[in-house]
């Protein structure tokens, strides 16, 4: 019998629903307004929020119906297969790559405000959506 965690085991596609739910590290950072550069295909994220977003929760309002009320929000399980517009921390993403979760990943550690506390989490710099922001203003650069 396998001494490996589920995520050792299984491709992003044989995982249960809540295999897959509990990949997800409570970040934020994908719920970010992206801007993409129509000749390199590089990906620039925003310091801006999605409107569904609770910020100091870092988890979306209304997560069953997201993609039916947020023009361009995705659902990863409907058969996407890639992931590079993913921040470079998500662990869809590595695990897509072959890379190992994060020490801070909540599966890993077992700590489910990990996230915040080593700073990967969105909450203390994100702004709300708002018309009148150009996103171009709040690109922001990953340090992590």
């Amino acid at each position: 019998m396998s001494q490996n965690k589920f995520w050792q085991d299984k491709s992003l596609t044989q995982m249960s629903t809540a295999e897959w739910e509990s990949l997800c590290d409570g970040c934020a950072r994908c719920c970010l307004h992206k801007l993409e550069d129509e000749d390199t295909g590089e990906i620039f994220f925003t310091k801006i929020a999605c409107r569904l977003l609770d910020i100091s929760a870092c988890r979306c309002t209304d997560y069953a119906e997201r993609c039916a009320k947020v023009e361009g929000c995705l659902d990863l399980r409907s058969g996407f297969t890639q992931f590079h517009w993913l921040p470079s921390t998500c662990a869809y993403r590595l695990l897509a790559e072959g890379k190992n979760l994060p020490d801070w990943h909540p599966l890993v550690c077992g700590n489910l405000n990990r996230v915040k506390e080593v700073g990967i989490a969105i909450n203390k710099f994100a702004i709300a959506e708002n018309p009148s922001l150009d996103p171009v203003e709040h690109v922001i650069e990953w340090l992590v």
